[in-house]
Formats: structure tokens, sequence, C-alpha cells
């Protein structure tokens, strides 16, 4: 594979010189498993991502958004994703992918599921006009219900199975009883973790890393944020790593505004630039450089359409030189900055 930013001085932006090797090796493929496709953008008429109404048509319905979510599981299937990511809050999207997987045999052994408890969808498929779209409770009748719920959908146990976006106060911290169920489900051979938001989740993550059932530790998983604007978790991120947990990037295309067509103000604009300057599309940029962090074992994409999912993936034939990803230290926002920019992001 070619490889970006090589440091010269004749490649300006960071990234190898056009004019003397390929930007990119199209027959490149062998990185294509470190990727993997979240539904929360399908499983839902409405989400925060930006642009949301150029994506879906106005038919919104159940039955097109079912097959919109089919039609990207078996596109990411052929082009060789193996992770598949879903959540009780997703709408119907645990749906959607236990239909999928029901009726394609063929999968099965090869698949990953993941999945999150904690949230509880109440938009009663809406799409925006909704005071709220899920109520967040981490609480053992919460997860007696969902599990039940998810293992319904879905045919039984997800490989990986997340407390929906822990936080500092959350329960799941330190409910002994909700602990021990969460410790009875990893005896089952599920992948018991959390995933994490808002400018704490380095403290979520390192608190996380500290809990232990019986003397021994809960979590093994770990899906946090992680982009180009929001890097803050990156360290304990590769603490994770290092104690063998599972580590999945969610929103690394920070909901829409690393696209191109969103992508705004001096710090994107440079982002467009070297995008061009590489001709490689901006999404496929950031989700690379998420891939790029040595504790990334997962970057999720989080396409809605078809074309979405090839542009991100895209990611997976991008290689930085030594040094390269530095090229992008100014586009990082102040946590708390950022967080509060997603939370007034519209829902449509």
């Amino acid at each position: 594979m070619a490889e970006f930013g090589s440091g010269n001085d004749t490649a300006s932006k960071g990234f190898a010189d056009m004019s003397t090797e390929p930007v990119i090796e199209r027959s490149a493929t062998s990185a294509i498993t470190r990727f993997g496709l979240g539904t929360a953008a399908v499983g839902r008429p409405g989400y925060i991502t930006l642009g949301r109404d150029l994506d879906l048509p106005a038919d919104r319905s159940v039955e097109a958004l079912r097959a919109r979510t089919h039609a990207l599981l078996d596109a990411a299937w052929a082009a060789g994703v193996r992770y598949f990511d879903t959540a009780r809050s997703y709408g119907r999207a645990e749906e959607f992918v236990g239909a999928w997987l029901a009726s394609r045999p063929e999968v099965a052994g090869e698949v990953v599921v993941g999945s999150k408890w904690g949230y509880t969808y109440t938009a009663d498929w809406q799409a925006s006009g909704v005071p709220v779209h899920e109520v967040k409770k981490h609480a053992v009748e919460v997860f007696d219900r969902q599990i039940g719920e998810t293992r319904a959908a879905l045919g039984g146990n997800p490989y990986v199975y997340l407390v929906h976006s822990v936080t500092p106060e959350s329960p799941a911290l330190s409910d002994p009883a909700l602990l021990a169920r969460l410790a009875a489900l990893a005896g089952e051979g599920v992948r018991v973790g959390l995933s994490t938001s808002g400018p704490a989740q380095a403290q979520v993550v390192r608190a996380a890393l500290e809990v232990s059932v019986e003397g021994r530790p809960l979590f093994a998983a770990v899906q946090s944020t992680w982009n180009l604007l929001e890097p803050s978790v990156g360290p304990a991120l590769a603490e994770a790593h290092s104690a063998g947990w599972l580590v999945v990037v969610k929103e690394a295309m920070a909901n829409g505004r690393l696209a191109g067509r969103n992508a705004v103000g001096p710090a994107l604009a440079a982002l467009r630039e070297q995008s061009a300057a590489a001709g490689v599309p901006e999404d496929a940029l950031a989700l690379a450089a998420a891939a790029a962090q040595p504790w990334a074992d997962i970057v999720l994409s989080g396409a809605a359409t078809l074309d979405q999912l090839a542009s991100n993936l895209i990611a997976a034939q991008v290689t930085f030189a030594p040094g390269a990803l530095a090229e992008f230290a100014g586009l990082a926002e102040p946590a708390e900055s950022y967080w509060q920019t997603r939370a007034v992001l519209p829902w449509a």
C-alpha cells in the first residue's frame, strides 16, 4: 500500500507526492476487518448525523429501513467487514440485524455482533419533534429486560454486550447487584464491556479497568468516541488495549462533521485540502486516522447509504507514514467544547 505523509518538502500537506506514486493501492484489502458497521443511523427514522435529510428518503417506514439495513449489511459483508454493532435504543436495529443473520446462514461463525443495553428507545418511530428519543437507566431491572429483548432479536447472546454510554456517576461502575448480573453474563462467554460518551470518557475507562467481581476483572471491551476533533480518550484506550480489552471506536466522523459536505471552519478546511491533495475522501481519511491508532481494534462506519459505505471503506486501503498523523493535531477541540456542540446537533 502506498504511504501517506512522507514528511518530505514535496508533500506540503503531509501526504505522499502524487506525481511519484499512487495515493491508494485499490487492491489492498487486508485491513478491512479493522472496520465494522454500526446501525445507529438506519435502525430508526431519526438520528443526529449531519445531512441526514440527504441520506434518507421521505419513506422511513419500518419496511424501508429494514431493507436499507439489510442492503448495507450485505454490502459490508461482501466487502469483508465482519463486525456489526447495534443497541437496544437504535429503534429496531437489533431486530433488523437478527433477521439478516437468520436469512444468511452462510455467515454463521464469521460475523461478530456487538450490542448495548441501558437506553430505552422512546421516539415511537418519529424522526424529529420528539422531546426525548431515548432514556438511559443503568439498573438491574433494565438489564434483565433488555438482555431478554436482545437475545430474542438476535437469536441468542451477542458476542459483545456493552453498558450503553457510561459516565462517571453510572451504577454500572459500582452497583454490586448489577455487576453480579454482568459477571454472570460474562460467565456465559459474552465479552462484557461498556461504551462511553462525554468529556470524562478517559475517567470512565480508567475506573472500569479497576472494576472486579470476586477478584476477577469484569469488563473486557469498550466502545468510545475518538475522532480528529475529540481525541482525548486515546491514552485511556491504550491502557484498555494493553489490558486485553477489545477497543471499538465509534463516531470517528464526529456525527458527520468530518464528512466533506459538512467540513467548515479553518481546521476542517485544512482537512479538506489534505483530502484533495491525497485523493482520498474526507470520511475515509478520518476513519483511517482512527484505525491508525495502535490501540484501536475496530473502527465503526455509521454509513446510511451504500455510497457512504463504499467511501468509508476506502479507509482500509490507507497507510500513514511515520509522523504523518501529527498533521491532524490542529483539528482537536477542547473536549468540553466538542461535547457541547454534539449535544445540540438536531435529530432529523
